[in-house]
């Protein structure tokens, strides 16, 4: 019976899994938690192909309970009472463990449905989910569980279970096997942290050569045939989308534009014309803003003609505006003064208008008092005249800071100038 290779090679000890270090390490806190044999409800948060399974597995054989798994996409309410049927008979006297893998597909109510066994300890649940455990699983099973984060397996880390399973296919096949140099590099580098992907990669390899007898060589050129465009983790509804757009702005703010340019890269890369066009626009007015007020004009010309050629040529205009806003100056102060005004409005400061500024337009408005007393600024020399416009509860609040770059300091000295203050 076919086996695939990542089932063959999958590890029996915490010692054999790849990567991890930063919670499987000699001190780290799962590998200590799984080694005292008390396991608590825990969900494993990360990409596909990190050893998420491979340690729920071995962490249940710790604590010698019976074990059952079941798969939220395909699993019922029904599923879950035929698991919890069993607790606290002669069958599972001290309780089960549950991993239940992909849990963001289980709704609220099946979610819940495992409360009462996890409140009371008959049930162990070890939950893995690829998505943010945050955002997908329900409050109530959060506050019972542990989250622990698994991260991409790095190359220097892969490259050695590329190199195990080479072996272990060459021993089953019974052939010798030569690669060329940077194959298995390649392999361990191009699977973008998966560790299933680069043995799938292996297998695939091997399946090239299926009719070889004797001594196969794996050459590069088949790894990179193999593995093109697969380091590319992206998923537009999921963290990595969001991971992307943040990294990407936050460059770009940093004014580093080759990390600008990387990421706005990966989001091209994976089709997604649209995301990085709307975080453009929003760069050029939050992060440069008055700095360098004309920045808005010019990325929007670069998205207009990005939206207008389509990929692959709107990687042109858009790598424009990406060198463009992070070598440009850089201030906050708008989006700085426009959320402290809406702060004070959510927290029910705003008062009424002042009289004189109110409309006057209508019959009736000098009746009410309305407009009464103001005095039109452009009457006045450079176009200023001091007088009261915010309502009376908030009038000596300060919304907009000058920021330190040279354009608003230059607007800065020409108002202290014009308003006596210079």
């Amino acid at each position: 019976m076919y086996q695939p290779l990542a089932d063959a090679l999958r590890p029996k000890t915490i010692d054999e899994v790849a990567g991890q270090r930063h919670i499987l390490g000699e001190q780290g806190v799962l590998r200590r938690i799984i080694q005292g044999g008390t396991i608590p409800n825990m969900i494993f948060y990360g990409p596909s192909g990190t050893g998420k399974t491979t340690v729920a597995e071995i962490a249940a054989a710790r604590i010698h309970r019976p074990f059952y798994r079941l798969n939220a996409t395909t699993a019922s309410l029904a599923d879950i009472k035929a698991v919890t049927k069993d607790v606290g008979t002669l069958l599972a006297p001290e309780g089960v463990v549950l991993y239940l893998d992909e849990i963001q597909y289980f709704n609220k109510k099946q979610q819940q449905s495992l409360l009462e066994f996890m409140e009371n300890g008959s049930l162990t649940l070890i939950a893995s989910t690829t998505e943010n455990p945050y955002f997908y699983v329900y409050n109530a099973v959060l506050s019972r569980s542990t989250v622990f984060e698994f991260k991409p397996v790095s190359p220097e880390e892969v490259e050695p279970v590329v190199r195990r399973g080479v072996d272990h296919l060459a021993k089953t096949r019974g052939v010798s096997v030569q690669w060329e140099e940077g194959v298995l590099a390649h392999v361990a580098q191009s699977c973008g942290g998966d560790v299933r992907k680069a043995l799938n990669a292996v297998e695939a390899l091997f399946a090239a050569h299926a009719m070889d007898r004797g001594e196969i060589t794996l050459t590069l050129e088949e790894a990179q045939t193999l593995s093109q465009r697969s380091a590319m983790r992206y998923d537009r509804d999921g963290d990595s989308h969001y991971d992307i757009l943040s990294a990407f702005q936050k460059s770009i703010r940093g004014s580093d534009p080759d990390a600008g340019i990387h990421y706005l890269a990966r989001l091209l890369e994976a089709g997604d014309l649209i995301s990085p066009c709307r975080r453009l626009m929003v760069i050029a007015s939050e992060d440069v803003g008055l700095a360098y007020p004309q920045a808005v004009s010019v990325v929007k010309a670069c998205v207009d003609s990005a939206n207008m050629l389509g990929l692959p040529e709107a990687r042109i205009p858009l790598a424009q505006a990406v060198i463009f806003l992070a070598t440009a100056p850089k201030s906050n102060s708008a989006m700085m003064a426009i959320d402290q005004a809406m702060a004070d409005l959510r927290a029910g400061k705003s008062g009424n208008i002042p009289a004189d500024l109110q409309d006057a337009h209508y019959g009736g408005a000098a009746k009410l008092g309305h407009g009464l007393g103001y005095r039109y600024a452009h009457d006045y020399p450079n176009h200023y005249v001091a007088q009261q416009y915010l309502p009376d509860e908030l009038k000596d609040r300060v919304y907009y800071r000058y920021g330190e770059n040279k354009t608003e300091q230059a607007a800065k000295r020409y108002w202290d100038s014009v308003k006596g203050q210079g």
